[in-house]
This record gives C-alpha cells, structure tokens and sequence, in this order.
C-alpha cells in the first residue's frame, strides 16, 4: 500500500512538473513570437478632431461651397483642394497619405466601403478620448475635458519602463492638457505642452529657434493650445538632436479651427498635418537611426458631425464616435486602404503600438486587444 502511493504520488509530482514546464514553455514562445519585430522605434500622432470623411473623401462638397463656413479666396481654395472625383479631391488634400502610405502601409476607417473605426467611450470628444487611445482603456469616470490627472497606466510610460528606453519617450502636445492626460507628475515623462519651452544645457541652434517662435504669433485659440507647427518644430529638433526611441506628438489646429467654424482652414490643417508626416518620414528614413525600423501611426481622438454639426462633437453631434487610422512601417503589410467590412475600436490602439515593439501592454486596468491585421 505505501509503495503504491509513493508511485502514485511520484506520478502526480511529474505530471505537475511536466505541465508547468509545458506552460512554461509555450508562454517563453508567445514572448518571443511578440518580441520578432523589425520596429525599434515608434511616432504616434494624435490629429485632433480630424473627421474619416475628409481622409478618404477629400473636401466635402457641402462645406466647401457654404460661404459662411470659409474666410479664403473660393478660387485659391477650389485649386488647392477640389476635383471632380474623390481620389482627385483626396489626393490633393492628403498627398502623402495617397502616395505613400495607401502604397506602402494601411488606411483603416473607411465607411463607404463597411470598414468601421469607433471610439468605444460614450462621450465623443477629446480627454476621453485621448485615454481610451493612449491607455487601451475606456474608463467611463474619466468624462470631462478638465479631468484632473489620469489615474489609468498609458502605453508611453510602459514604454518608459522598459530596459533601454528610459528616458527616451517623449511628447509634444499642441494642447495642454496633455499633461493630465498622460499624467506627467506620475510617470516623469517628458510631456511638453503650449508655453513650455525644451530645456537642457546643449540645446541645438534649431532647438533654440523653436523654443524662441513660440513667442512670435499670437494666441489665436488662448493660452491652452499653440499652432501645430510649433509643436512640429519643438518635435523634429528635439529628434534630430536625441534621437528617441518612441515619439509622441499631439495636434490640435484642426479641432480648433473646426470650433470656429473655419473649414477652409480646416482644410488646411489636415493638408499641413499631412505635410509632416511626410517630412518626418522622410528625415526618418534617411536617418540610419531610425531607416526601416520605425512605424508611425495617425490617428484622431474622435470625430466630428456632419452637415452643420460639423463644427461639434460629443452626443449632440451624430458621428463623433467615428474614427480612423493610419499605419506605415517594417512590420505592416501593405494593404493600403483597408476594404474588408470589419470594426476596430480605439481602445485597440494602445496594445497595437505595444507589440509593434514587441511588447505586450499591462497596466493598472485592462487593455485592449491589438488589431491583428496590423502586423505581417
């Protein structure tokens, strides 16, 4: 009898042993099937308030003729922005976008063909937003623009955690608010927003300049939100001069000049946000640092209303939960404009960018699943 249970005992300690070494086994292959990435580096841009529509439709007939909503010569802006189809108009206004990534990445969002991109929140405009995006998580408390410090984990300082990549995770942000989104005074992390100038003690002659135009043109929208290109300017040289491994910039012009009703300046917004993408692309790739192994990915926070809603979002403007997104990099197929009928939601964002890097996103909450069709 007692040899019997020595045998059955020593049976049971084996079958312990074997099954943890299985599970062992298989989680030490799905780290290392998450870790076989060729991105090293990633640029995350944020573009506040810019509407599906004019990504994968151009200028909307209906708000580019309508007086009230442009200040610009109608002639000037017929020839910048409008054609007769919608590859024309789209292609005018979002050159990079239609050249490059449509060849080279992927473009998710688009209704007219069933491919669905939402915000899950059910409040449709920007902290919350934001949130949802950057921590792959929609936490329904988090419901006010003026919402003090986020208590939800972000993506950023995740990274910022990693072997080799602290410190080298950094934001710039066209809107201040930024700063409690991600929750600077938590993490530490380098979060520059409107006022604030890039600090340091060899600062390069380019990062003194951008340090310095934020001086130079008025506070158009207040004391909360700068121009982009001043957010661009403080980005690239501060790139060029440190080289970080993932680059977060946040843009706001397009949600602002939204507000105010200015839709040709609008227009110009995502022509302009579509110009430094290119640009920093291009730099990118032409950097030994960062040539094939970045990815950057663009995106909204959420949308906007149609008609005259356009001008809003939030519940009272239908479509604002509509979104979109951009992916360009080493470990993207390129499928250019996604067609399949399918639904992405922003909370996916975050662990996507985590196992671009090969990483596995956790945090003080769930996260979202990635969006599978991203990768090669």
């Amino acid at each position: 009898m007692a040899r019997r249970k020595f045998l059955l005992f020593r049976t049971l300690n084996l079958n312990i042993m074997k099954t943890t070494l299985l599970t062992w086994m298989l989680t030490a292959l799905s780290i290392a099937a998450i870790a076989q990435t060729k991105t090293k580096n990633v640029v995350m841009i944020s573009v506040d308030g810019c509407r599906w529509q004019e990504i994968f439709r151009g200028a909307d007939s209906v708000l580019f003729y309508t007086k009230k909503y442009r200040q610009q010569d109608s002639a000037a802006m017929s020839k910048k922005y409008w054609g007769k189809t919608v590859a024309e108009r789209r292609n005018k206004l979002m050159p990079f976008f239609w050249n490059t990534i449509s060849k080279q990445g992927q473009l998710y969002g688009n209704r007219d063909l069933g491919n669905l991109m939402n915000v899950r929140n059910k409040y449709w405009f920007s902290y919350p937003g934001r949130s949802e995006t950057l921590c792959g998580y929609y936490d329904e408390k988090v419901n006010s623009n003026d919402y003090p410090n986020n208590p939800n984990e972000n993506v950023l300082e995740f990274f910022n955690k990693q072997k080799g990549m602290e410190g080298k995770v950094v934001t710039f942000a066209s809107w201040d608010a930024l700063s409690r989104i991600l929750n600077r005074e938590r993490n530490g992390m380098l979060v520059n927003i409107p006022g604030e100038k890039v600090k340091g003690n060899n600062l390069t002659e380019a990062q003194k300049l951008a340090n310095e135009l934020q001086n130079y043109l008025p506070e158009y929208f207040g004391k909360s939100v700068r121009f982009d290109a001043h957010t661009y300017a403080l980005t690239r040289s501060y790139i060029q001069a440190n080289h970080p491994r993932v680059v977060h910039i946040d843009f706001a012009d397009m949600d602002e000049f939204g507000h105010h009703g200015q839709y040709d300046s609008f227009l110009d917004g995502a022509h302009y946000v579509d110009a430094m993408v290119a640009s920093l692309w291009n730099y990118m790739q032409a950097d030994p640092f960062y040539k094939d192994k970045t990815t950057i990915i663009v995106y909204p926070d959420h949308g906007r209303g149609t008609g005259d809603s356009w001008t809003s979002h939030g519940t009272s403007a239908p479509g604002s939960n509509e979104t979109w997104m951009a992916v360009i990099g080493p470990d993207t197929p390129a499928s250019g404009e996604m067609k399949s009928q399918s639904q992405v939601y922003q909370d996916q964002f975050a662990q996507t960018v985590a196992q671009l890097m090969g990483l596995k996103f956790t945090a003080n909450h769930p996260v979202g699943e990635p969006v599978k069709t991203v990768f090669k």
